[in-house]
């Protein structure tokens, strides 16, 4: 039987066969792509004419497509439906990818020919993505130890191969300690606070989970369990223990992660040294609009001192809140979720729960769906033509309304299960790129394959699965990453969708949060799931005027996070012996509440140690800057501007990474980014 991940796809629009698709081929699959692309590496080498753009750079593009189509199909089952069997691959799986990407990188004849390419470039007549490409390629290879000795081969081969098998068996430690935890109320009083959704939707998860007699409930670490726990909950000492064991997930016990906190954080340093870097944030910002760990730490600190007076200010009034309602005791950390939501219920007169009716998950998404429409012509048709990986994930395709092009298929994957990691992403199975014809170079465009998975609280008794507003945020935050995959039009697959630098890559999915917050894009689908109602003026208006409640206690956060990473990665860390005590000296001046034994957030944070963020994590509030000035853009022309939207389509989201990101805004705006737009959006300046 032909293997089902190496064969060409016979399924409409060449979809993944998630149907046929068995743990036990992966690695089969694998090591036949991976032979190709070896040999496909030696021809490259082997070819007597003189090395150009053409046989050297467009060459070595396709030398691992193969290779990469497979390793992304698994990587995404692996943290969206990764069963015992898939996770087990990782530590068979990431070291054969990484040894392929050293034997690559480490090629000296490969290198030698590719730097010959590269000095020749100013005498073809390239276009700005296909000079792109080239330098792109020229120094991944230098930064992955193209100019190393051979003794420096080695030892940059053996830290890799051992990066690989770490960042997955950090991730796996933090799935297994989320899954581990279960709070198993038999007592109704214990349920105080919560609302029927929640109380049902633990009901639901204590039969699931056999917990015995009617009667039980069961919480978990799952987001639509804790997030509505800790908001809710009036017993102050289950809601101390579900926050705790939320915060301490990987740090003790048999899963904990801080060995090996410590032992990616030491590799990623020596790595950078052996490269000629200082640090591996020095190493990482090379490739980064920052450019330099000095400008990040200006930029976090700026934010830092624009919002530590107002953040104490509104914990101030939080404490203050509480006494007046009967609260003697001092702010904790598991309070805070529950007393600021009181506040800004009080404060606004909005009640969280009142909103969800108006949030049906379907409504949701074809909301987000008729965002597209209006703004740049898409259409999102529901099929039922292609396989999937888990029963619940809905498929469609998308086409141009105007020229009814194909743009590709969208994946959406809504709901927890055991298998699948927590959060929300968004991510490809098929990336986009456009074949190369050997005479002219205009071969057809193949489009992608993309998915969003998150954890939204599944359908439950009749009721279709409910949204928080927090919930609207997220799906719309996903949906512009898949927009910046489904819109692009770039000819090399390496610089097409999201492969951008890191703190760019964030401006699609923040940017399209906002139409999720006006009264004009909220009227495309808050609609009462039960009488159709469209949702009150008033309410809409308490959404808006509450939408920089504790705006500083919420960029602190962020910081803390993005001053923790730089702490990992900008200098040597092999002297950290203490992981909390670290942790605590790096985000101290960003912290509001007294810090709890036992509770760490390095070791479950995966963005910075399993994910692809780290030295990165302050994009996030990088590109919140750039989201502020473009969305001030959309809001001086009409949100659903034509003129912009079609600026910002043929600017920055068709464009992937085919020019510096710098180069592509100013393309789109006109000018640089406001750095005071995201103060001016929080109200903090």
């Amino acid at each position: 039987m032909v293997n089902p991940l190496l064969e060409t796809s016979k399924l409409k629009f060449g979809a993944v066969a998630f149907d046929r698709i068995r743990a036990e081929q992966f690695v089969p699959a694998l090591t036949q792509a991976m032979t190709a692309a070896k040999a496909a590496v030696e021809r490259i080498k082997a070819d007597p004419a003189a090395p150009n753009f053409a046989n050297t750079f467009v060459s070595l593009e396709a030398t691992t497509a193969q290779v990469y189509d497979i390793a992304y199909i698994y990587s995404n089952l692996r943290s969206a439906h990764g069963d015992e069997a898939m996770q087990a691959l990782a530590k068979e799986i990431m070291p054969m990818l990484m040894a392929l990407e050293s034997d690559i990188n480490l090629d000296a004849d490969l290198f030698a020919r590719v730097q010959t390419a590269h000095d020749g470039l100013a005498g073809e007549t390239l276009s700005a993505e296909e000079r792109t490409l080239a330098e792109r390629t020229y120094r991944s290879l230098r930064r992955n130890g193209g100019l190393l000795d051979a003794a420096g081969k080695a030892k940059l081969r053996a830290l890799d191969e051992e990066l690989s098998v770490l960042g997955p068996k950090f991730s796996e430690h933090v799935l297994k300690a989320t899954n581990a935890f279960e709070l198993v109320v038999t007592d109704p009083a214990d349920l105080a606070g919560l609302p029927a959704s929640a109380i049902e939707a633990a009901e639901i998860c204590a039969k699931d989970k056999n917990k015995g007699k009617a009667g039980s409930w069961v919480f978990t670490l799952q987001a639509p369990s804790v997030l509505p726990f800790l908001k809710y909950a009036e017993r102050r000492e289950l809601r101390r223990q579900v926050w705790t064991a939320y915060n301490a997930r990987a740090y003790t016990g048999p899963e904990s992660n801080q060995t090996l906190v410590k032992r990616i954080a030491v590799l990623r340093y020596q790595r950078a040294q052996l490269l000629g870097y200082e640090s591996h944030a020095h190493f990482q910002m090379e490739e980064r609009m920052a450019e330099h760990p000095d400008t990040v730490r200006a930029f976090l600190t700026r934010l830092l001192g624009k919002s530590k007076t107002a953040g104490e200010r509104e914990l101030a009034e939080l404490q203050q809140f509480m006494q007046e309602h009967g609260a003697t005791e001092p702010l904790q950390p598991w309070d805070y979720p529950y007393w600021a939501h009181k506040l800004k219920e009080s404060r606004y007169q909005l009640n969280a729960e009142e909103m969800r009716p108006y949030f049906p998950l379907g409504q949701v998404l074809n909301g987000a769906f008729a965002c597209a429409a209006r703004l740049f012509d898409l259409e999102f048709k529901p099929t039922s033509e292609v396989p999937v990986y888990a029963q619940d994930v809905q498929v469609f395709e998308v086409v141009h309304k105007g020229t009814g092009e194909y743009m590709g298929l969208f994946y959406a994957d809504f709901h927890p299960r055991a298998t699948k990691g927590g959060g929300a992403w968004c991510t490809r199975f098929k990336g986009q790129y456009r074949e190369l014809d050997a005479n002219d170079g205009k071969g057809a465009w193949v489009r992608p394959h993309v998915s969003i998975v998150c954890n939204f609280s599944p359908p439950s008794a009749g009721k279709p699965s409910l949204l928080t507003f927090q919930e609207v945020s997220t799906l719309f935050h996903e949906f512009g990453h898949a927009l910046h995959s489904l819109l692009s039009r770039c000819t090399f697959r390496s610089l097409s969708c999201t492969n951008v630098y890191r703190d760019f890559v964030e401006l699609p999915s923040q940017l399209m949060e906002n139409w999720a917050k006006e009264p004009e894009g909220l009227a495309l689908f808050a609609r009462h799931y039960e009488t159709g109602a469209t949702i009150p003026a008033a309410m809409v208006e308490k959404i808006i005027a509450s939408e920089n409640f504790h705006a500083a206690y919420m960029m602190l956060r962020q910081l803390r996070f993005g001053f923790l990473d730089l702490a990992w990665y900008g200098s040597d860390p092999s002297g950290i012996n203490d992981v909390a005590a670290f942790e605590h000296q790096a985000t101290a001046a960003t912290e509001l509440l007294p810090t709890t034994l036992g509770t760490n957030i390095s070791c479950a944070f995966e963005h910075i140690f399993s994910g692809g963020y780290s030295a990165g994590y302050y994009g996030y509030k990088w590109a919140e800057v750039l989201d502020a000035d473009a969305f001030e853009f959309f809001k001086e022309q009409g949100i659903f501007s034509r003129k912009v939207a079609d600026l910002y389509r043929t600017e920055i989201l068709e464009r992937g990474g085919s020019e510096h990101p710098m180069q592509l805004y100013k393309s789109f705006r006109g000018r640089a980014p406001d750095p005071d737009a995201l103060l001016r959006r929080s109200q903090l300046i």
